[in-house]
């Protein structure tokens, strides 16, 4: 069973792949496979990123909203 995948060890392996990718002579197959590993990673940090994106937009906001009540 593969560990839970996190954001910070995802980026670090595609930077791996795009290393490997880019600087061996790889076989076709092998190619393939860590290009379609690169595009699983690329889309799991996609929605890592927009969950974090949506988290930190509803702290702005509730942030606001006590400031404003403050104010009053």
């Amino acid at each position: 069973m593969e560990k839970e995948l996190i954001y910070e060890d995802a980026i670090k392996e595609l930077e791996e792949i795009t290393n490997k990718l880019d600087s061996e002579s790889l076989p076709l197959a092998k190619s393939e496979e860590l290009f379609n590993r690169a595009l699983f990673l690329a889309k799991f940090c996609q929605e890592e990123l927009s969950k974090s994106s949506k988290k930190l937009f509803e702290i702005k906001k509730e942030f606001d909203k006590i400031q404003e009540e403050e104010s009053e």
